[in-house]
């Protein structure tokens, strides 16, 4: 190992913290006062962790349109961690018509702090929410923290009614079905709310996805109150009527065959003499998902291809100049170095064979010196694998004297490239190659549009990219590619499948702890590779299935 890739390793002193659970986080508002006098709230409350000092967005709750008094059905999922504190922040906004879900037209109405420690420690916390100037509003939001238990099994459900009673003058109900669990305390939690089916007395609801955790606790005799309404855009929604259902009920719609139950409201029922119900709700399918970790890809031989694409623009300042963000100090690394080596350490433990493309864009290369934003660092297009993290190093340091830095900062290209490669394990139908790009780059990039569209495209396939900004330019313009600011969209306006971009700037770990960078960058990544295969029903292979000789480095 040469002396700087050592000092690099050392200088992250590189480790991993083991996740000791998952936790199941639902919402409540009470009492949002009214910002415009004409109408009530749309709120959506937004849940954002702290990390490095910097509040990152992690998800956020669906809109309810004209409520003061929400309940969420959308529930957060955070892995908990008891060595470490974990600072959350509830944000809460006023959602306007027309702003697409975008926060930038929306109202802040104000936001509560704590961590996820004295969420589990209480199991249900209320706060009054501090408003915009930190006075203490009336508004109060209740967050309620259930343990995911072993059984991870996700329950995918398909409704539909049938002859449901007609609420409206003018035009038929707009009916929507709303699911609760019955809790051991005799409470109901909300699980999940339908969208609404506007004029319809047959609705067809879409077809969702909900945790066996979430439906009943893992206890398939535990009772289920299923209410349907009928939509009034006051927020006032009409009764229709309800039902009683337990998930052992709902697993005869397994096979195939549906299940139904009438849906009575009893006030009908003792007023009407020949009252029979006021529709049928049925469920046309029932799907028990298991939900399979990272762990069961990796062990089942799915290896991680990591590829590192480096920035050579001018703008990082001649390599011979001690100045230079590519100066090699004979015992000192670069910002280059330390964040390649701190990512690197950690994917290569992924990876069967140690061996890494590295690439480099926005210089002029020999032997013509064109400028190429995907060209090979060791020079080799045939093969421009590395051997090791160090081998990545080396080809890096020996490559500088050989260019002439230019620019602009295009990374759509080396995207695509990548992606060219993640296409071809689409066709396999198997989790046994999942690709991470390492992009370091020092600037603003100048084909954003190309670089979304790039994205978009990417985010069907099994793949992740890591932006790290190095040096200390303004890298505002960078958020938006990792959907901080809600979802990334290409220029045609088609929005990511999923999100697997994930940008830091060096500059906010040049003080933190040992690992921090890595950490950070890295956090997402098991999610985003048991999301891909998930969502492509792609279940890892059980490790007798592939072959034994699988190697690991030291």
């Amino acid at each position: 190992m040469s002396d700087i890739y050592e000092s690099a390793a050392n200088s992250l002193g590189l480790f991993s913290s083991p996740c000791l659970t998952k936790v199941e986080l639902m919402l409540t508002c009470k009492g949002i006062s009214d910002r415009d006098a004409l109408s009530k709230p749309d709120p959506c409350v937004i849940l954002k962790m702290q990390s490095h000092g910097q509040w990152m967005e992690v998800d956020r709750t669906e809109v309810i349109r004209s409520c003061v008094n929400p309940t969420y059905s959308k529930v957060f999922t955070l892995d908990f961690y008891f060595e470490e504190v974990q600072r959350l922040r509830f944000e809460l906004y006023d959602i306007n018509n027309s702003s697409h879900n975008g926060l930038k037209e929306a109202d802040f109405l104000g936001s509560v702090e704590c961590t996820l420690g004295q969420i589990i420690s209480q199991r249900k916390l209320s706060k009054a929410l501090l408003r915009p100037g930190g006075t203490v509003g009336k508004a109060i939001i209740t967050i309620t923290a259930e343990e995911l238990t072993g059984n991870d099994d996700y329950i995918e459900l398909s409704f539909s009614a049938r002859k449901l009673d007609d609420k409206d003058f003018f035009s038929k109900s707009d009916p929507f079905l709303e699911i609760y669990r019955l809790n051991d305390d005799a409470t109901l939690q909300l699980v999940y709310r339908t969208e609404t089916v506007m004029n319809n007395l047959n609705p067809v609801w879409k077809t969702f996805k909900v945790s066996l955790n979430s439906l009943c606790s893992g206890d398939h005799e535990r009772k289920l109150q299923c209410t349907v309404w009928d939509w009034d855009s006051n927020g006032k929604h009409d009764y229709i009527g309800e039902f009683e259902a337990t998930f052992k009920e709902m697993r005869g719609a397994i096979d195939g065959r549906q299940v139904q139950w009438p849906c009575m409201n009893p006030k009908y029922k003792v007023k009407k003499k020949n009252y029979k119900n006021s529709g049928i709700v049925i469920l046309n399918q029932c799907k028990v998902i298991k939900m399979h970790s990272f762990l069961d890809y990796i062990m089942g031989g799915c290896q991680i291809q990591f590829t590192v694409a480096i920035d050579f623009t001018a703008s990082n300042g001649d390599p011979r100049n001690s100045c230079s963000l590519h100066y090699i100090h004979p015992y000192q690394p670069n910002e280059y170095l330390k964040a390649l080596v701190a990512v690197g350490e950690i994917c290569q433990d992924y990876d069967s064979d140690k061996m890494f493309p590295a690439f480099g864009f926005g210089a002029q290369i020999p032997p013509d010196y064109k400028v190429s934003h995907d060209f090979a660092v060791n020079f080799n297009e045939d093969n421009p694998e590395c051997a090791g993290i160090q081998g990545v190093v080396e080809a890096y340091q020996a490559c500088l004297p050989k260019l002439q830095l230019y620019g602009p900062t295009n990374i759509a290209p080396i995207i695509q490239k990548v992606a060219n490669s993640a296409s071809q394990e689409v066709h396999t139908k198997e989790a046994m190659q999942y690709f991470i790009l390492l992009i370091l780059t020092d600037g603003v990039i100048t084909d954003m549009a190309d670089t979304r569209e790039a994205i978009v495209q990417a985010s069907h396939l099994p793949m992740s990219v890591i932006i790290v900004g190095i040096g200390n330019a303004d890298f505002s313009d960078m958020q938006m590619l990792d959907g901080d600011d809600g979802i990334l969209r290409s220029p045609k306006g088609e929005p990511v499948l999923r999100d697997i971009v994930q940008f830091v700037p060096f500059r906010n770990f040049k003080h933190a702890s040992p690992a921090a960078l890595a950490k950070s960058v890295l956090a997402e990544v098991p999610n985003q590779v048991v999301d891909y295969y998930n969502s492509k029903g792609i279940k890892p292979k059980v490790p007798s299935e592939y072959q034994s000789s699988r190697q690991f480095g030291p």
